[in-house]
């Protein structure tokens, strides 16, 4: 079974505006092993809505429609799907009965606009809305074929999937069940990951994988099928089994952990506390691990050192250092790893100073260059690094880096 998603709604079009709905849309249907093959963005056009649900209704299974289901002018998506499947609207009294029963309660007249959304494609089964007046709609064409629209809103679409769409969709799989596993990966770029695991991979057509990056980590997906649930996952341990040791400690991850509560385990598991100095990233590498319920049985300190000033006055940083090596520098990383472990007695430190962008670079020193510093009882390190991106993916890549280097330093103990 494959899946299209269009998301419908001028607002959707206008710059800036994040559309949720199918990226929770896509994350549910892949934990039913069912990949989606298109995903677009339309305005609140009849005529560009019924071309696109044409088009995917030749690649695809089941077409998802969010959003246009309102009572206003503008809401049209039900009126373009009848019209791109040749269907009849009608009215639905049982419907129309519950959107004024929803007013009465309120103690408000039901405006005679909202008449319009208990209209629908002829042979529509409709989906309820407990949040709201747009009821879902699932239309059957061609046998064994679905088109569903779902209403805009986050809350009430995810709560309808979940209630009606998704029990359907399971029923429509038949006899075929699902497992689902993400691999996190970090230390590696997506070519590297790629080219360590591609041959085994290949190997198995069952389960499927697929690899996703973002800044500084890595995910593999693999979706097997069985004819029940223990033979789905017994497909997908086969493989998991192959990619742990080819990735090793690359590999932080098999439960969709992310790698600040790896790195908390770690910490209390290991009784050691953490302090973090920061320049370039400005917090984040603290911010990331105080994410984490019960972060203080391992955080002690943090401290945003971004100026040379706060380098030496707090973390005595040597002013000296600035003038010979520059504030990004091996040197400095390592000055303030040491600083901030001295200072707050902490099991480890790890700092960071960098150049995240745009400016700031020079003849010898890139955008995206940055010095992790890390400090234990076993001394002090510095690895160098050269980021990609903009200013806030340097920043990311940089915590990502951090937060790795100190996983390894516990991983050795």
């Amino acid at each position: 079974m494959k899946a299209a998603i269009l998301a419908v709604g001028d607002e959707l079009l206008a710059p800036g505006r994040a559309e949720t709905n199918s990226v929770f849309l896509t994350d549910e249907l892949a934990k039913m092993g069912i990949p989606v093959v298109f995903r677009a963005v339309v305005g609140d056009d009849e005529s560009a809505i019924e071309a696109l649900l044409h088009r995917t209704l030749l690649g695809a299974d089941v077409v998802f429609l969010t959003g246009g289901l309102g009572p206003t002018a503008d809401d049209v998506t039900r009126d373009a799907t009848a019209r791109a499947l040749s269907r009849e609207m009608e009215l639905d009294g049982d419907w129309l009965e519950r959107i004024q029963k929803r007013f009465d309660r309120r103690g408000i007249v039901m405006p005679e606009v909202n008449r319009k959304q208990a209209m629908v494609p002829r042979g529509a089964d409709l989906l309820p809305n407990r949040g709201g007046t747009a009821s879902g709609l699932w239309i059957r064409v061609d046998g064994d074929k679905a088109v569903v629209l779902l209403p805009g809103p986050p809350v009430e679409l995810r709560a309808m999937f979940e209630a009606e769409v998704e029990p359907r969709l399971s029923q429509q799989a038949g006899d075929v069940v699902y497992d689902v596993r993400k691999l996190w990966v970090t230390g590696l770029a997506e070519s590297a990951v790629e080219q360590r695991v591609c041959e085994t991979y290949l190997r198995y057509k069952n389960p499927a994988t697929t690899i996703l990056a973002s800044a500084g980590q890595v995910e593999l997906r693999l979706t097997a099928t069985g004819t029940n649930k223990c033979a789905a996952v017994a497909a997908n341990d086969l493989l998991v089994a192959e990619l742990r040791a080819l990735l090793g400690n690359h590999l932080f991850s098999e439960c969709e952990e992310e790698l600040e509560e790896v790195v908390g385990q770690l910490l209390v598991s290991q009784e050691k506390r953490i302090a973090v100095a920061e320049s370039l990233t400005g917090g984040l590498i603290a911010c990331r691990l105080t994410d984490i319920p019960g972060a203080s049985a391992y955080f002690d300190e943090g401290f945003v050192t971004y100026s040379n000033e706060a380098k030496t006055s707090v973390l005595e940083v040597p002013a000296l250092l600035f003038e010979s090596v520059g504030a990004v520098s091996e040197e400095v990383a390592r000055a303030m790893a040491a600083g901030a472990r001295a200072r707050t007695g902490a099991d480890l430190a790890v700092a960071a100073t960098g150049i995240a962008g745009p400016s700031g670079a020079s003849e010898t020193k890139s955008v995206g260059l940055v010095y992790i510093g890390l400090a234990s009882s076993d001394g002090l390190r510095v690895e160098k690094y050269q980021f990609p991106g903009t200013r806030r993916q340097v920043k990311r890549w940089t915590s990502q880096a951090a937060l790795n280097l100190v996983r390894l330093e516990l991983l050795e103990h």
